[in-house]
C-alpha cells in the first residue's frame, strides 16, 4: 500500500519548466543535463529555445 502512495505522490509532484516557468508535473517533463544540473522542459518549443540560448552564450 505504501508503494502505491510514493507512486501517486511523484505522478502528482510539480516542478517549473525552466524556460517559461510553467507548472508541470514531473512525469512529463522532458530533461536535459546542463553544466552539472538538470533542465527541465514543458515541451519541445522550450526546449528548443533553451538549446538556442545554450550555444549563443559559448559564441
Amino acid at each position: 500500500m505504501s508503494e502505491q502512495k510514493n507512486e501517486n505522490n511523484i505522478e502528482n509532484e510539480q516542478i517549473s519548466c525552466d524556460i517559461c516557468l510553467k507548472e508541470i508535473p514531473i512525469s512529463e517533463a522532458k530533461s536535459e543535463e546542463a553544466n552539472d544540473y538538470v533542465a527541465h522542459f514543458c515541451g519541445l518549443e522550450c526546449y528548443d529555445q533553451w538549446r538556442k540560448q545554450d550555444t549563443s552564450d559559448k559564441d
